[in-house]
């Protein structure tokens, strides 16, 4: 299993496309973060757009920019497991390794430690940023309130899980074209109209979750406040959701006839 561990790992480092993906979320992190350097505490229209940067939510708000780079580990799943299909590699794969459970096993626990450390950096580069941002505007440096711990570990985690869920969406729909495409759809439209117009339905959402494990309750035009489980729930409903997804790719993937 290490062996098949160490090439999968191989595999997904010997191509650029996590070095994209990677500068995708940094890029992410860094326009959202550039959002709360610039607006916390000014004044548009004699009301302040975001509260300063001593107020707890801000604080929040701006270490939580990491997580909008899980989008990107889950097309990096995606990717993964759709191109052994678009390639035929995925045959060959299990020419040399006949038991597909053991190879498949192998693929989801090298994405989950990849998505980690991918996490990791994620994280890093948002604290560097933060951190000095908060420091020079006034803003509390302590990396150990406003659960400040609970998003970044949680962050971490969340893109670990997330590489599963592609892995799994990519081994369910096999075409990687519209894999990505109904991720970025879902994402981007429908976890966010769902979490507008049924608030108490988004907070069950995977985005739901990674709002729970990340203390970001603000909502979207006025709104106020939108409904969360505890951070505890958040990541418990995340890990379902990474499982779940675990076990498409598990099942479609041993089962179906690979020529």
């Amino acid at each position: 299993m290490t062996r098949l561990i160490r090439a999968e790992l191989l595999k997904i480092r010997s191509t650029r496309m996590w070095l994209g993906m990677l500068a995708l979320s940094l890029g992410f992190a860094l326009l959202g973060l550039g959002f709360y350097i610039a607006l916390a505490g000014a004044e548009m229209n004699g009301e302040s757009a975001l509260p300063p940067v001593t107020d707890p939510a801000t604080v929040r708000g701006m270490y939580a920019s990491a997580s909008a780079g899980t989008l990107f580990m889950m097309i990096l799943g995606i990717i993964g497991i759709t191109g052994e299909y678009r390639f035929q590699t995925i045959t060959q794969a299990f020419l040399v390794t006949p038991r597909r459970y053991r190879l498949l096993a192998a693929k989801l626990l090298s994405y989950f430690l990849f998505g980690l450390a991918f996490g990791v950096a994620t994280v890093l580069f948002t604290v560097a940023v933060a951190w000095p941002a908060l420091a020079i505007k006034g803003g509390s440096t302590s990396l150990l309130d406003h659960d400040i711990p609970m998003i970044l570990g949680g962050t971490v985690l969340a893109m670990g899980l997330y590489a599963l869920v592609g892995l799994g969406l990519g081994a369910l729909v096999r075409n990687q074209v519209a894999a990505i495409i109904i991720a970025v759809g879902w994402v981007q439209l429908v976890e966010a109209i769902v979490t507008v117009a049924l608030p108490e339905v988004g907070q069950w959402l995977p985005a739901g979750a990674v709002r729970a494990i990340t203390r970001t309750t603000g909502g979207f035009g006025g709104m106020g406040e939108l409904d969360t489980l505890p951070a505890w729930g958040g990541m418990l409903l995340l890990l379902a959701y990474g499982l779940a997804f675990a076990a498409i790719a598990a099942f479609t993937t041993t089962r179906r006839d690979i020529t």
